[in-house]
């Protein structure tokens, strides 16, 4: 890695000995960003992006031309300024609609110009112009001569032009076409007129520009696959055909292996005893390549592999052999001085750490593709990448559409292709511009087999065609996890491709003062901003094992515009949330999805993950602990457990019986079950990493764990002498999905009887909640009140209409009318019968602060609450006045008494 990073170096300090002569003409003026970020000051003509753009495929000597360019807007592209100095200033590489480019207004057409001169020292080689990218399409002329055309907006692309050189000062003019809208090429998320979801075009040149010398025969790309099973790196040398190459495969001084080949061919270089990339180990190798004839290309790559299979009974992703859970972000790539462009090589670097700092291992790339070095940054912090296709900017199709979409598809794979970090492509997003899915899904593998392909990233909303079914990936969003993600199938892993969205604006960091929006209320302050995604992201905790849920990406770590649901404003200049905490809990997420984690307090079951038994729950059953497929209320209570700290040692765990308080599991003889004040020791498990789930490990025997064995449940030792110690299938047997409780409510309530509930809240305990008007509150009730008070005050107690483990609060005086929640405020209406109506209309019953807590099913993290007599689903510290946190457990408890009403 060091002599790697060192090498990039020595060409930087190569290039910067070669002074390119641009034109002076026009001078470059940066305009005023609606935002500065820490970097947007550091940006000049001469510091315009200097680092080598591409480190995948080094050359030592280049030629940058970052820098000031003439430039002019233009009706067409039909008569290029040849010879004919022009009057403004552009900043490259930054779009023009950027404040750093100098010139901050769109243009349809526009053409850049500038003069450089070729070292001596390149003399005899041919010199090749590369593009990192440029919006859309691309004209070049060198002297007055075409040298070549490009369309595409996020693909590298390079031009022979040699032909054209002369000796002394050269010409270089560019002429960009960039209509921005239309539907005709692909444009992420750039719009002429931003708004909303939609933000400013990146027009024109948006990655660095530079020349390069290169021999006759020479190498065009590596394409990098490593072979973790075979022990090998498959290396293809794109280049000029038929030439010999050598491959040397390094760590430092060291080589680690070599081979020899022809350009085109596939070289298995021996990387023996690998030491493979991982999040928590991002170790690269150096390549360096040369053929015959003298050209000399380093780079690097990661070992690692990447696949699916069942774990623990479920269909997930795997990295180097094992299931990670893949916890990320949705990282749109936007700034406000560069837009497109980062102001520098520091700043994309940065906006990468600050994600891996709050405990993220994974980057969902939000229909934009970065240029090279920001893949580069990814590989060496180890966060894995998940990669979008740009987008169609609309649904309706229009001619060529689908032609020049595939076209840049097709390159933009064959470039990423070697990226160690991407392991997901994810073609279409939420429908845009979506078209013969299956076919697309089909058309990626044929390209690259070796990654899973999302065939399109919230499947489940929008305007999404029909799931094809060949993809690897079932994608939900869902941004405030109201509702369960599908689950996975044989085929397919299951995925939360977008949620949280939490905003809050800060002032002095606004894109447009008083115009942030988010997805959902916006939270005043950091506390509850925190507390809020502690909250949703617990929640994706609980799917892991309960759903199946193999990864999940929030929106978003950065501000866009108007958006204003990051973790730091768009500047990035303030953390909005704060950090110890959004990192704990994301590392708490995936202890999770370890097993080694298990939520203290939580109401659990624990099913079975052996292939064949994953129906099964362990329960206890006269005394005994076994294994059932729940039929009864009587089997899902009896498969529901407390986790409560452990009594032996409050860092393991021990499971109170939910329908029989005090009572634990333990083991005695072997055997697991239930008894009242059992032996600490007997009665507390360790979570260890399991075989997709967690192993419970004996706290006072260690080396023995909870296993199923013939449906009975045992203590047991991998090859101790019972038969229940059995080795064959000991780590599955042994691995239990801790998953939400089979029955929800940690409370009882009486089903069927009616029940009147009184606020529990010193100083109030008098009151009583009632209906009015439709609208719950909250009155003082007592013998002499009247009749229809006491009636109003009255609920008949159901089982819930959205989950029989909870409960529903019918009217005692309007049957078939119920309490349910609409924007938040608990009111009453009658039973319409749809699926939103049930899930508002149905609170599970839990332990409260001297009474019970009625927690909605799908407003999460939210209870009944009484606050200045208005009723409300409430939660702590949110965003509301009525999600005070102040005396909020004692609002949100309520005595279940006598009924007013009868």
């Amino acid at each position: 890695m060091t002599r790697r990073v060192l090498g990039v170096l020595a060409g930087i300090l190569i290039a910067a000995t070669i002074s390119p002569t641009s034109a002076q003409a026009a001078e470059w003026q940066p305009k005023v960003p609606p935002l500065t970020t820490p970097w947007t000051a550091w940006v000049s003509p001469t510091n315009a992006l200097p680092e080598y753009p591409r480190p995948q495929l080094v050359r030592t000597e280049w030629q940058n031309l970052n820098g000031v360019w003439e430039f002019t807007g233009a009706p067409n592209l039909n008569n290029p300024p040849i010879g004919r100095p022009l009057a403004e200033g552009v900043l490259v590489p930054y779009p023009i609609e950027s404040a750093l480019s100098g010139i901050k207004r769109h243009e349809d057409n526009m053409f850049y110009r500038r003069t450089f001169t070729i070292p001596s020292t390149w003399n005899g080689r041919r010199v090749k112009l590369n593009f990192g990218a440029v919006t859309w399409e691309t004209r070049v002329w060198v002297n007055g001569t075409q040298v070549g055309t490009h369309t595409g907006g996020f693909d590298a692309f390079s031009f022979d032009i040699t032909p054209a050189l002369r000796a002394g000062v050269n010409e270089i003019v560019v002429g960009v076409h960039s209509p921005i809208d239309g539907s005709r090429y692909p444009i992420g998320k750039q719009r002429r007129d931003p708004s909303g979801i939609f933000y400013t075009a990146a027009s024109g040149i948006w990655q660095t520009v530079w020349l390069e010398p290169v021999r006759s025969a020479h190498i065009t790309r590596l394409d990098t696959t490593p072979d973790v099973a075979a022990g090998v790196l498959d290396l293809v040398v794109q280049g000029t055909a038929g030439q010999s190459v050598t491959a040397e495969v390094r760590t430092g001084n060291t080589i680690i292996g070599s081979r020899t080949g022809t350009t085109g061919s596939h070289l298995r270089i021996p990387v023996p005893n690998a030491r493979l990339w991982s999040a928590d180990d991002p170790f690269l190798y150096d390549l360096r390549v040369t053929l015959a004839g003298g050209d000399v290309v380093t780079g690097y790559f990661g070992m690692r592999s990447l696949g699916k299979a069942v774990v623990g009974g479920v269909m997930r992703p795997l990295l180097n052999g094992k299931f990670v859970f893949q916890i990320g972000t949705l990282d749109q790539g936007y700034w406000p001085d560069g837009i497109y462009t980062a102001p520098t090589d520091e700043a994309l670097r940065w906006d990468l750490e600050r994600q891996k700092a709050l405990g993220f291992n994974m980057v969902r790339k939000h229909i934009k593709v970065e240029p090279a070095r920001w893949f580069y940054h990814a590989d060496r912090l180890g966060l894995l990448v998940w990669q979008d296709m740009p987008s169609l900017d609309a649904v309706d199709e229009v001619p060529n559409g689908r032609a020049n979409f595939e076209s840049e598809l097709r390159r933009i794979l064959d470039q990423l292709k070697g990226i160690t970090s991407i392991v997901q492509w994810v073609p279409f997003n939420e429908g845009w511009g979506e078209y013969d899915a299956g076919r697309i899904v089909n058309l990626v593998r044929s390209i690259d087999d070796t990654r899973l392909v999302n065939h399109n990233s919230g499947s489940n909303c929008c305007v999404s065609d029909p799931d094809p079914g060949n993809g690897d990936v079932i994608d939900d969003h869902a941004y405030q996890i109201t509702t369960a993600n599908r689950p996975p199938d044989a085929a397919r892993v299951a995925v939360l491709g977008e949620f949280g969205g939490l905003g809050r604006r800060v002032v002095g960091h606004e894109y447009e003062p008083g115009k942030g929006f988010a997805y959902g209320a916006l939270y005043p302050d950091e506390q509850s901003l925190t507390k809020r995604y502690e909250e949703i992201t617990k929640q994706v905790a609980r799917l892991v094992h309960t759903r199946g849920l193999s990864a999940s990406v929030y929106t978003e770590p950065y501000d866009v515009e108007n958006e204003v649901n990051g973790f730091y404003t768009y500047d990035r200049r303030v953390l909005k949330m704060t950090e110890a905490r959004v990192r704990d809990i994301n590392q708490k997420v995936l202890a999770v999805a370890r097993g080694t984690a298990v939520g203290p307090d939580d109401l659990v079951s624990l099913r079975v993950t052996t292939t064949g038994y994953t129906d099964r729950y362990l329960r206890h059953r006269d005394s005994l602990a076994r294994t059932d497929v729940p039929g009864s209320d009587l089997d899902r209570l009896d498969a529901t457990f407390f986790a409560r700290p452990g009594l032996a040692d409050a860092s393991c765990l021990s499971f109170e019986a939910r329908n029989f308080p005090g009572y634990f599991l333990r083991h005695a003889a072997s055997r697991i079950g239930i008894a009242p004040n059992p032996n600490a020791g007997d009665a507390t498990f360790c979570a260890r990493e399991g075989s997709g789930g967690s192993a419970l490990e004996s706290f006072n025997l260690r080396g023995s764990f909870i296993r199923h064995f013939n449906e009975n449940v045992y203590l047991a030792r991998s090859g101790g002498p019972n038969p229940w110690d059995t080795s064959n299938s000991f780590a599955a047997d042994t691995t239990w999905a801790v998953s939400v409780a089979l029955w929800r409510s940690g409370a009882d309530l009486p089903l069927d009887q009616a029940r009147s509930f009184r606020v529990t809240t010193p100083g109030f305990t008098d009151r009583y909640l009632r209906h009015r008007d439709s609208l719950a509150r909250t009155d003082v009730v007592t013998g002499t009140s009247d009749a229809l008070l006491k009636a109003d005050a009255t609920f008949v107690i159901r089982r819930g209409l959205a989950d029989p483990t909870c409960y529903s609060l019918e009217s005692r005086n309007f049957p078939n009318s119920y309490l349910r929640h609409a924007d938040f405020r608990v009111r009453l209406s009658g039973n319409d019968n749809t699926d939103l109506f049930r899930r508002d209309a149905t609170f599970c019953a839990q332990q409260g602060d001297g009474g019970v807590r009625l927690e909605s099913v799908n407003e999460l993290g939210t209870n009944i609450r009484h606050y200045q007599e208005e009723v409300w689903v409430a939660s702590n510290g949110g965003a509301h006045t009525y999600d005070n946190p102040a005396s909020y457990l004692q609002d949100v408890s309520w005595a279940v008494g006598s009924p007013w009403a009868p």
